[in-house]
Parts: C-alpha cells; structure tokens; sequence
C-alpha cells in the first residue's frame, strides 16, 4: 500500500463527513460497475452516482441495493445536478475515460476536489488510445488530487506518463465476506466437465481466444462443455465459429446472467483469456468459490494470481500454453484443490473489501485537505 495513505490526518478532516459523488458512463453492469457498487456499499461516507451515459437497468441495480443514483445528459445537468454550495459533494471520483472528463471540467468550475480512478486502459483503436493518452495528461494537473489505481501495471503507466508519485495509489478491487449460501446448479447447465468465460464478449476480454481454446478442448475430450456468460459486439462471430466447428450444443452463449454465482460454482475451471485487463472482479469471484483459473498473465493478474500456487498462468497472448494449462487443471484433481485452497486464503487477506475501507478513507481525506 503507498506510504502517503499513512499521513496523519488533521481533527478538522476526521470529523468532516464525506461526501463522495462519483461520476461514470457505462454501458452495462460489468466488474467496474460491480467494483464501485460494493465501494458505495462499504467505503465509508455518503455516496452518490452520477450516470453520464447507461441503460436503464444499470440504474436500477444501484437503487435497488441502496445507492443513490442520478442520470445526467450532459455537462450542465452534471453541474446542477452538484446542487447549491453548501449541498455540494465534499469531493469527485471519476470513473474511466468519460468520468475523469466530466469529473475534471466539474472540478475546474465548482473547485471540488478530484479523484481518479483508473480500471485499466484498451487502446486497441485510435480512439481508445487518445482516450488513454487523455486520461494520463488530465491525472498530471492540479484538479486531481490523487489517482487510485487497481492494479501496480496502471500505477506504472502513470508514472511513466509523468504522473507525480505522491498522488499515485494502487487499491486493488475486494470482495464482501462471501454469503452463506448454498449455490444450486444452474438447470440449463450441463452435468459435465464444464469450462467458462465470464465478461463483456468485446476484443479486450478475449472471447474469441477462449472460444479457440474450448474448441481445441472439446474436440479432444468428447464429455466436455464450455459456457460464454456474458454480451458484447462479438456475439455473432463467436456463434458462427462454434457453428462452424459442429460445437453448437456444447459451447453455449447463454448471454447475461443474473444467476452468475451459480454458474461460477458449476465451473470447473475459469479461463481468463483477456488480451488486457486491471484487476478483474471476477478473478477474485472465482476464487472467493473455490473456482481454479487458468489465464493470461495480463494487467493486474499476475498481482493476484500466483502461477503454481493460487493458479495457472501463462505469457500473454500464448493459446497453446493456456490450452495446456486448462488442460491440466481438468485431469488434476489434486491440483485443482491445492491452487484453490491458496487461492480462497489469497483473496481473504489481500482483497477483502472490509478492510480496505480504512485505505480508501484515508486517500479520501487527504484529497480533501491537499
């Protein structure tokens, strides 16, 4: 955890209470949407979302678990939306590329601090990477006052974009104490070997690499599955390459679930096959239930995951090292209960959201005071 979280915090700012308005554009609810539900829900002061840009059943999510939650259509409903001074937030956190540009030009008008949250970048277009060089020019100036990243690759961006190390802080994502529930297996879900996706079916998550790594699979071992839980743009294509491979009832694309708990306990194995990432919630998902990981040591990963020990890992980009280790973990049993058995001890001492809370108050306080 950075040093300057440690700070000595002054009476004033102990007995203020936060008020904390954060600031993202979304087009579902994905593991940023899950991460910030959860830090509403736990990081202490009063929270508020302000929806630039998502669906509807976005919002309801928040609302329905308690977090107050406002739609804006733009930089003057944002702004209004902030209410009269003495009503305002305390301080912003902006939340990816459209957050932290909202959050900034509100910053700059009403003179509120800012605080950025980075999940991680996908430039894999022009437009992306602007967005991602735009983000690192905005966390260099004075509006914001601190940058929390959720893995120590995008702290490193940073501080390689010439971001000053005294605003830098790498607060990974956590969990709530897992709930006391029995999971049933999913009705439609098949009583075999089963291997799963979960994500937004989008180039950076890697659908189309797991749907070649299933494919590779099945055809070796006749009684296995593979599942695809997740929307997204790549949708079609990956139907018409399982079709294509005589696998249409054996990969399945069952699209969003909201019984996701239950569909992770059935798996055997989760396959994280993104070309990037931050720190993935449902990495921490996985193994919070007991779920081995075979993935791609992208972003954040390798933070988390240790190869041999809490899961397998393998280079970026190399399928035929992923096959092999997804491989593994389907004929090794002992294995399997060996790296999941680290890995649930993992993730309760290192992301726990409980006891992040007193980090994320800290770099809050701060931000106000600094």
């Amino acid at each position: 955890m950075d040093s300057t979280l440690g700070r000595r915090l002054s009476a004033s700012q102990e007995k203020t209470p936060l008020r904390v308005a954060h600031l993202l554009s979304s087009g579902g609810f994905y593991g940023l949407e899950r991460m910030l539900l959860e830090h509403c829900l736990y990081a202490p002061g009063e929270h508020r979302v302000l929806l630039l840009d998502g669906p509807e059943s976005l919002a309801r999510r928040f609302r329905e678990a308690g977090v107050e939650l406002t739609r804006c259509t733009g930089l003057g409903s944002l702004l209004r939306q902030m209410g009269p001074p003495d009503e305002r937030p305390t301080l912003l956190n902006g939340h990816g590329f459209k957050g932290l540009l909202y959050g900034w030009l509100s910053a700059r008008c009403l003179g509120l601090p800012l605080v950025a949250t980075q999940h991680g970048f996908t430039p894999r277009s022009r437009k992306q990477r602007f967005y991602a060089w735009l983000s690192l020019r905005l966390c260099r100036t004075p509006q914001v006052r601190a940058v929390a990243c959720v893995a120590d690759s995008i702290a490193r961006l940073h501080r390689a974009a010439g971001v000053g190390a005294g605003k830098l802080h790498v607060l990974p994502n956590g969990l709530p104490p897992a709930p006391e529930v029995v999971y049933l297996r999913p009705p439609t879900a098949p009583a075999a070997p089963l291997i799963g996706f979960v994500g937004r079916l989008s180039a950076e998550k890697g659908p189309d690499l797991f749907v070649e790594l299933a494919i590779a699979l099945c055809h070796r071992d006749p009684r296995l599955h593979a599942v695809l839980l997740g929307e997204g743009p790549l949708r079609d294509p990956l139907q018409q390459s399982i079709d294509a491979a005589g696998l249409h009832g054996r990969i399945a694309l069952p699209g969003y679930r909201t019984d996701l708990p239950a569909w992770l306990h059935a798996l055997d194995v989760l396959v994280i096959s993104s070309r990037s990432e931050g720190t993935p919630m449902v990495l921490l998902e996985a193994m919070q239930a007991g779920v081995p990981v075979a993935a791609f040591a992208v972003g954040g990963i390798p933070d988390v995951l240790e190869h041999e020990a809490s899961g397998l890992l393998s280079p970026p980009g190399d399928l035929a090292g992923l096959t092999a280790q997804v491989g593994r973990l389907l004929l090794d049993k002992p294995l399997r209960q060996r790296l999941t058995d680290q890995a649930r001890l993992a993730q309760l001492r290192h992301y726990h959201l409980p006891d992040q809370a007193e980090h994320w108050r800290q770099l809050y306080c701060n931000a106000v005071g600094g």
